[in-house]
């Protein structure tokens, strides 16, 4: 899928309110203001299917070094149109970005050796329509065409029955669906073909706690990569003691079909480093303290009172600076030929896969 030069003029958009929504008139307004800095480029364009018939632009952001071989991190948000949460985590950090490039010199430095990459909403339609799944009924992060090599949760795990169910794959045997697309290609052309590079992919879900996952999905088989991971997760503790995250395979959860980082993981070139991981906001954490929310859709999964969203967006910028930290650092930390079978030893044992309940 080609990148292609987005058209600011189209940012001046609509009067009718019908025909959007918050996040991306906050996303617009970045991008205006961040013209002379940012690369923006259109994916894909959505089409809506309900009135008014809104179409959104699936856009691309990228900043910094322009060295191929330059690490990079990607940003991404908004695959399930409901999580919307994970969207603002992204644009929060993109408009402080912004604004510290006004004054920030050590910033500026950084950028010259580093790339970031962001698509804080992968899935506008889903957004535009309050629904976790695309315009045609699926949910992007069971898209990719793989199937779990194990038994998955009952419909959770990714079903092709019926659109009209909640976690839906798609058709077996039909080409994924073009937003799945655009973040494939972008992780493809402007992370995965660098010697080294991240990925954070900003979700929020059931659970007590904030999580990062990170390959496998599909299998309880670890990733090759474990040694790079397990010393990203050490210095991530040294650096923020008091992080709350749990850190594993997302396959000590729970397996699925579809996913879409397991599908980017495994096309990444052998020779390269890539790491992508799946952030998963707790939101029992919110409806425990609002347990009201409970009756929202959109209550299930962000938090609704005002200075709950300033706390998540305060507590989690400080990781999407330390993984621009880490990329920028790289050589300083990845393991080398000598080091890595112990750390392999020591992830290994660390993150034993679970067996079958």
């Amino acid at each position: 899928m080609p990148l292609i030069p987005f058209d600011l003029l189209s940012l001046y958009g609509t009067q009718d309110t019908r025909a959007t929504f918050a996040e991306h008139e906050a996303l617009k307004t970045i991008l205006r203001a961040g013209q002379n800095h940012f690369e923006i480029h259109s994916l894909c364009e959505v089409n809506t299917q309900k009135p008014p018939y809104p179409q959104f632009p699936v856009l691309c952001a990228s900043i910094g070094s322009k060295d191929p071989a330059a690490p990079a991190v990607g940003f991404f948000g908004g695959i399930h149109g409901l999580e919307r949460i994970g969207t603002q985590v992204v644009l929060h950090y993109m408009r402080a970005l912004l604004f510290r490039l006004e004054w920030d010199e050590l910033l500026h430095q950084q950028l010259e050796k580093v790339r970031l990459v962001f698509m804080p909403i992968i899935n506008p339609g889903g957004m535009w329509a309050h629904t976790r799944a695309n315009p045609n009924g699926v949910d992007l992060m069971r898209n990719a065409p793989h199937r779990a090599q194990d038994r998955v949760p009952f419909l959770a795990g990714g079903q092709t029955l019926s659109s009209h169910l909640p976690w839906y794959c798609g058709r077996p045997g039909e080409p994924m669906q073009a937003e799945s697309q655009a973040l494939l290609s972008v992780v493809r052309e402007q992370l995965a073909n660098r010697p080294f590079s991240l990925a954070l992919d900003c979700h929020s879900g059931y659970g007590f706690e904030d999580s990062l996952w990170f390959p496998y999905a599909k299998k309880r088989q670890l990733m090759n990569h474990l040694p790079e991971m397990f010393a990203l997760k050490t210095m991530l503790e040294q650096s923020m003691p008091h992080h709350h995250y749990s850190f594993e395979p997302q396959s000590n959860q729970y397996l699925l079909h579809g996913d879409l980082w397991d599908h980017a993981y495994d096309a990444s070139p052998q020779e390269n480093i890539f790491l992508p991981m799946t952030l998963e906001l707790g939101s029992w954490l919110w409806i425990r303290k609002n347990p009201r929310q409970l009756f929202s859709r959109h209550g299930i999964f962000n938090p609704i009172l005002e200075h709950r969203i300033k706390r998540v967006l305060r507590r989690h910028a400080e990781l999407l600076d330390f993984l621009t930290r880490a990329a920028f650092s790289a050589q300083r930390w990845l393991p080398h030929s000598q080091s890595r079978p112990d750390l392999q030893q020591l992830a290994t044992a660390y993150w034993r896969p679970r067996r079958q309940a």
